[in-house]
């Protein structure tokens, strides 16, 4: 295709810019409207300036695609729900021997979830986690949030919906998910072992200097509102106070505590939530109200808490001083003085507020392990080679039969904005492909980057790795997907389905180079700027710093095992 009119060029190439600069500088002070917006506003020029026609744009915009990113967030909703990365993140912490152990584990783990849930849903999960982690035993958080934004980059390129640019490159090029998992995983693997490898040699010495604090219970944090410290070789204590600085946190403070082996008699099945309202008193063995008690701290359950606390009440925080048994595997904590504990609701005769009867709790692990099998099957139909973006959509579909509730709530945590976001992107780039540059580029480089040659494909790699941290890793792409495919076609010895796996790697490795590279990155980014827990700034230098030589080292590393 040669190059359009010069009008066409201008205004195409505008739009582009416009969209460009929006994308990768939300914030723009000359036009702060933010990526959504920006992105309409550019598909919006392309029409109103007749770069092509209302059709010819709605025709560019790919609804499997669409499709495809829809189910998988529907899903995602439902494993969240399920608290799939709830017991991940217990897995992660389980026996964990300190930073360097922690690190590893970090890596190879976010990397499986990525390739399965898409690397940003695990971005959004883990990173309040790994803050949480790292401030109760004392651990750097730096190379723990390195790992976190450039494991899920790297693990997600194993699959077809670990990322957006993969979805389109399997759509694009029909290639199955299992032919596209089996070309891809030997890279990753190699990729996230090389990139855990330059992540401990390079934070070694931060990782070997630990302080070590007892704030954990059988590798869970405790909420937000709730310390644990030693009193010396006192008595632990508990003291009730209110604090105005965490009124932004939830509205209420929901705390179980569940009676241990007391005076002789066992009482562990009986459950106390505790809130504002009145005052409660724990009979002893012999009637009496009893000022000390000793409890097991428990986290409470989401449906009660909802249920059970008064919208208008006012916070209230406990500072809980305990001591671990370590041969129980709990912390236990005695309160001097419990009728300063309100409970949350009304409570029985007996003053107790007893615990969800045992069908509910049944009820619950049940709808559980069903999210989890309707996973596995989406899964294993992905890999028997059916429709991508009908079969996440089906079990979107059947996750929320399955919930048999209204699913609005659900639904709604849909990231609209995201595709509005690609269609308004698919219209962009399928104008600006109209002006006839982008093929003029790729001919001026064609017979340099040919990929039946080790240098040809480095030197392709290297190509696509630029554009996607100038142009974004998805535009760039659905701009050269295409004319990569059709070049290999003609080469004798090259694969088509390996040259769009050799674009699949390049571009979602280039994530990794700069802070903005990817959006998993900002999402790591701005989670660890805004946590209440531990606040950490991962600035664009300090990403780059190891980004850079990690980035170049792992895009060559797994580019010769690419199998095609």
């Amino acid at each position: 295709m040669a190059l359009a009119d010069t009008r066409t060029v201008i205004l195409g190439s505008f739009a582009f810019v416009v969209f460009w600069v929006t994308a990768t500088f939300p914030k723009f002070h000359a036009l702060p409207i933010g990526r959504t917006a920006g992105a309409l506003a550019s598909a919006a020029l392309v029409v109103v300036c007749h770069v092509e026609s209302p059709d010819q744009a709605y025709a560019s915009i790919d609804l499997p695609i669409l499709g495809l990113l829809f189910g998988t967030m529907i899903v995602s909703v439902y494993l969240q729900r399920a608290d799939l990365f709830k017991y991940l993140a217990k897995a992660l912490s389980y026996r964990c021997r300190g930073g360097k152990d922690l690190l590893c584990r970090l890596s190879f783990l976010v990397a499986f979830t990525s390739a399965l849930f898409t690397n940003d849903t695990c971005c959004v999960l883990f990173t309040e986690f790994i803050l949480a982690f790292c401030k109760e035993k004392g651990l750097p958080p730096q190379p723990f949030l390195l790992a976190l934004s450039t494991s899920s980059n790297i693990g997600s390129s194993a699959t077809s919906i670990g990322n957006p640019q993969n979805l389109v490159i399997a759509i694009k090029s029909r290639i199955s998910f299992g032919r596209f998992l089996v070309g891809m995983l030997p890279s990753m693997v190699i990729g996230i072992s090389t990139n855990t490898a330059l992540l401990l040699a390079v934070y070694w010495k931060q990782l070997s200097t630990v302080v070590i604090r007892k704030a954990e219970v059988e590798g869970e944090i405790f909420p937000h509102a709730i310390e644990i410290a030693n009193v010396g070789n006192g008595n632990p204590v508990a003291d009730i106070g209110n604090r105005r600085e965490h009124d932004a946190m939830k509205p209420n403070l929901v705390v179980s505590l569940q009676r241990c082996r007391s005076n002789g008699v066992d009482n562990s099945g009986q459950s106390y939530h505790v809130s504002q309202n009145a005052d409660i008193h724990e009979p002893s063995s012999d009637g009496s109200s009893s000022g000390s008690q000793v409890f097991v701290l428990q986290e409470a359950s989401d449906n009660a808490e909802k249920k059970a606390v008064s919208e208008g009440s006012q916070q209230q925080v406990m500072n809980v001083a305990g001591e671990s048994l370590e041969k129980h595997g709990t912390t236990v904590i005695q309160l001097d003085s419990p009728s300063s504990i309100p409970p949350l609701q009304s409570l029985p005769p007996s003053g107790l507020c007893l615990e969800e009867p045992k069908w509910k709790a049944w009820k619950s692990r049940v709808w559980e392990l069903s999210v989890y099998l309707v996973t596995i099957g989406m899964l294993a139909a992905l890999l028997a080679g059916l429709n991508l973006s009908w079969c996440t959509i089906t079990a979107a579909v059947i996750l929320i039969v399955l919930d048999f509730e209204d699913a609005g709530p659900y639904i709604s945590k849909v990231s609209y904005s995201l595709l509005v976001f690609f269609s308004a992107m698919f219209i962009t780039v399928d104008g600006f492909n109209r002006t006839g540059l982008p093929e003029t580029f790729w001919k001026s480089v064609e017979s340099h980057v040919r990929i039946n040659r080790f240098l040809g494909t480095v030197l392709l790699a290297a190509v696509v790795v630029l554009l996607s941290n100038i142009a974004s890793n998805v535009p760039t792409v659905l701009l050269l997907g295409p004319m990569v495919a059709a070049a290999s076609r003609e080469l004798p010895g090259a694969s088509e389905t390996k040259a769009w796996l050799i674009l699949a790697w390049a571009s979602t490795v280039a994530g990794n180079l700069t802070l903005v590279g990817s959006a998993a990155n900002l999402i790591v980014c701005e989670q660890a700027r805004m946590s209440r827990r531990m606040p950490y700034n991962l600035s664009f230098w300090k990403h780059l710093k190891f980004g850079f030589p990690s980035t170049l080292i792992v895009v060559i590393a797994g580019l010769p095992v690419i199998r095609g």
